[in-house]
Order: structure tokens, then C-alpha cells, then sequence
């Protein structure tokens, strides 16, 4: 029997087979949810040190926010190429050789660090921009089976599973320098070693493991129901899969939402570091926010499924804008004040970012979906570049205090894009 006959067997199955379908559902989400863990390591444990790293090896803070610039180009061109290999292929090859190609751009840093060179630590921050990249993708493999009312839940999965793995990278900092010193390395290297290997692992664990393909089996489903549809004459008057302003209302939201949480995000170290807090103090913040931004994901995607994704993404707005006030007017001294902005900006980005994915998802077919997502994430990545790239120089030129407000304003213009898509288009 050739692969294609066999193929259409196996789908064809899963088709008349409710039961075999939601156990295939389930194990795709905690084979995402694995590897999302180990993502999650690879993900923190650079960024809570890439602006020191960069400060350090530059001997100025004033271009401390260029490394999340260089890692957001390379998860830009990543998500581009992961997209298209992920529509050609399938999930399991896009998202493994993302995750891989994330923990040698780990690996360039280390050397880069070691070697004091800048052109290479620039060059291996964009290649380790292709692990966060795919640390974004693989919320989307999680929605490829999953029904309507499930998408938003399907992606908090993919989210919360980072929780585990976001909190343990920040916090191994202080661990992982001291063991790079330890064997004449740099300290502010040593979280990009744990980085390679968390990076490793996950791409290991989608090779492996994800067979049969989510997106491959949600393409042939819909040839297979689309086959059945036209042989019973069954014409659809309007389908909701496919629908450009749904597309552009997600990628908006999530734009936004990106840009707001990483400029902030990305000089929080650099201004605790002028107040006297110590590596110590910077970790437990970041990671306080990075818990925020994916722990609250099981309940905000089933809020996403119940109240509506328009809902969520006022939310997100508000939360913002609280976030900055806190940042903008709380003590700086104070960790705890850190601590609560910090926390606040990740909790409104985790409300944009599910309702605004949900919103992708929910308005795209599978046959053209994985390519979509793709370039909606290079919009997404470049928007974080914007972001960490101005956040240095918009903090030089006045203050963390005017940038975290500033970031909170901007946030309610995803208020007025509420209003316009209720009018446009539904929920």
C-alpha cells in the first residue's frame, strides 16, 4: 500500500472516530506541553541576562536594549521560515529544527562571551532568536485538532507548560554563572549554556514524539470533510475560517501587546541594576513577570472560549495600563513595587497575546494556516525588536518612570481597535 493510501486510512479513521480523535488531541497538547517546558528554560535564562551580557562586553548601558533587537530580526526571519517549513512538512520538522537552531545561537553566545567578541555574540543572538521563534510557534501546534470552543484553551496549554520552565531559567542565573566561572567562563554566559541544553531537549522531544502530525492530520480531515461535503452536496454559505480581518485584528492586538511588554521588560534589569539590586533581586523580578505572563493561561483561555476573545483584549488594555502606573509611580527601592509591576505587565500580555492568537487561529484554514501564523509571528518579533531596540534610548532620554507610563497609554489604543472590530467583526 502506498504512504498515501495508507495516509488516507489513518485520517480517515481518525474522521469515524470521535474517541480516537480527542486521544490524539490529547497527547499532541502534552507532548507540546513537554517540550514547552524545556523552551521555557531555554527562552528565560537568556534574556534575564542578554542586556548585562551586552552593557558588560559594550561598556555602556546606553545600547543594553540591542541584543533583544538582534534575537527579535532572528525570531522574525525564524518564525517566517518555520511557518512555511511547518505548511510544507509538518509541525514536528518546523518546530524541532526552530528549537535546535536556538540552542547553537546558545551555544555562539557562550563562545561569543568567552571570546569577547561582539560580532559574534550579535550574529549568535539572532540564531538563538529561532528558539524563541518556535517557543511562539508551538502554541498554534496545540490548536491544529482543536475545536472553535477549544482553541483558546488549546493555546493556554501551550502557555501555562511554560511556567515551570520560565520560572527555573531566571532563577538558575545566579547557579549557572557561578558554574561558568567555575570552568573559565564568564558568569553572565553561563545561563546561555542551560540555554542551549533546555533548547536542545525540546527540539529532541518534538522529533521524537509528535507522530502522527497535528497540522498534517488537520489537513487531510479537512480534504477528507471537504470530499464528503461535496459528494452529499452539502455548500457552505459562509465560512469562518477564512477571513482577512480576523487575521489583522489578532496580529494588531498581539503587535501591541509585544511591544509594550518587551520594551519595559527589557530595561527592568538595567534600572534595578542603578538602584542597587543585585543579580538575585533582577531574577526573582523577571521572573515573577515571566510566571504572569503564562501561569494565568489555563484560566484565560478558558475565559477567551467563554466570554468572548474582544472581551479579553479590552483587558489586556486596562492591565497595561495599571502596569505601568505601578512602574511609573511605585518606589524603585522597593522589590516588592518591582515585583507587582512586573507581574501586571505580564498578566496583559498574556490576556492580549491568547485572545489575539485565538483570533489567528480561528480565522484561517489549515490548508494555508501554518504559513499565516508564521508571518503574523515575523510582525510579532519585529515589534519586540522595536520595542527593546528603543527602550535604551527612550530610557536615556528621560526615564524607566516615563517609559512604563508611556507603554500604559499606548496600551488603550487596543480599546478603540475593540470598538472598531465589534463593529467589523465577531468575536
Amino acid at each position: 500500500m502506498k504512504r498515501n493510501a495508507k495516509q488516507e486510512v489513518m485520517m480517515k479513521s481518525y474522521a469515524d472516530s470521535p474517541e480516537k480523535f480527542k486521544k490524539l488531541y490529547r497527547r499532541t497538547l502534552w507532548i507540546v506541553a513537554l517540550a514547552q517546558i524545556f523552551a521555557g528554560v531555554g527562552l528565560t535564562a537568556g534574556v534575564t541576562v542578554a542586556a548585562l551580557l551586552a552593557s558588560d562586553m559594550l561598556g555602556t548601558d546606553r545600547y543594553a536594549g540591542v541584543p533583544v533587537v538582534f534575537f527579535t530580526i532572528g525570531s522574525a526571519a525564524a518564525a517566517l521560515i518555520i511557518g512555511r517549513l511547518s505548511q510544507r512538512f509538518s509541525r514536528r520538522v518546523g518546530l524541532a529544527s526552530g528549537f535546535l537552531a536556538g540552542a547553537i545561537g546558545a551555544l555562539g553566545v557562550v563562545i561569543a562571551a568567552l571570546s569577547d567578541n561582539i560580532f559574534l555574540l550579535f550574529i549568535s543572538l539572532v540564531i538563538y532568536g529561532a528558539g524563541m521563534a518556535t517557543n511562539l510557534q508551538a502554541r498554534y501546534a496545540g490548536t491544529d485538532l482543536a475545536t472553535v470552543k477549544q482553541r483558546g484553551t488549546a493555546i493556554s496549554v501551550a502557555l501555562v507548560s511554560l511556567t515551570l520552565g520560565a520560572f527555573a531559567g531566571p532563577n538558575l542565573v545566579g547557579v549557572m554563572g557561578s558554574f561558568a566561572e567555575s570552568i573559565n567562563i564568564p558568569s553572565l554566559a553561563g545561563p546561555f549554556i542551560l540555554a542551549a541544553a533546555a533548547f536542545g531537549i525540546a527540539g529532541l522531544v518534538i522529533l521524537v514524539l509528535l507522530r502522527p502530525d497535528p497540522l498534517q492530520v488537520s489537513k487531510a480531515l479537512a480534504a477528507h470533510l471537504q470530499t464528503v461535503e461535496e459528494s452529499s452536496e452539502v455548500v457552505k454559505e459562509d465560512d469562518p475560517a477564512i477571513d482577512k480581518k480576523g487575521v489583522v485584528l489578532g496580529a494588531t492586538v498581539m503587535v501591541l501587546t509585544q511591544l509594550i511588554m518587551v520594551a519595559i521588560m527589557t530595561m527592568t534589569p538595567i534600572h534595578m541594576g542603578r538602584y542597587g539590586h543585585d543579580l538575585g533581586d533582577i531574577g526573582l523580578v523577571i521572573s515573577i513577570h515571566v510566571v504572569a505572563m503564562y501561569l494565568p493561561s489555563i484560566v484565560t483561555g478558558i475565559l477567551v472560549d467563554k466570554l468572548g476573545r474582544i472581551f479579553m483584549t479590552a483587558a489586556a488594555g486596562v492591565t497595561f495600563m495599571a502596569a505601568g502606573l505601578v512602574a511609573a509611580f511605585g518606589p524603585s527601592e522597593s522589590i516588592i513595587g518591582l515585583m507587582f509591576a512586573l507581574g501586571l505587565l505580564g498578566l496583559g500580555w498574556n490576556f492580549g497575546f491568547i485572545s489575539g492568537t485565538t483570533l489567528v487561529v480561528d480565522s484561517t484554514d489549515p490548508t494555508t494556516r501554518a504559513k499565516t501564523q508564521g508571518t503574523v509571528d515575523v510582525l510579532i518579533a519585529l515589534a519586540g525588536a522595536t520595542g527593546g531596540g528603543l527602550s535604551g534610548m527612550i530610557m536615556a532620554q528621560s526615564s524607566f518612570a516615563a517609559m512604563s507610563l508611556g507603554g500604559g497609554i499606548l496600551a488603550l489604543a487596543l480599546i478603540p481597535v475593540v470598538l472598531w472590530s465589534t463593529k467589523k467583526t465577531k468575536a
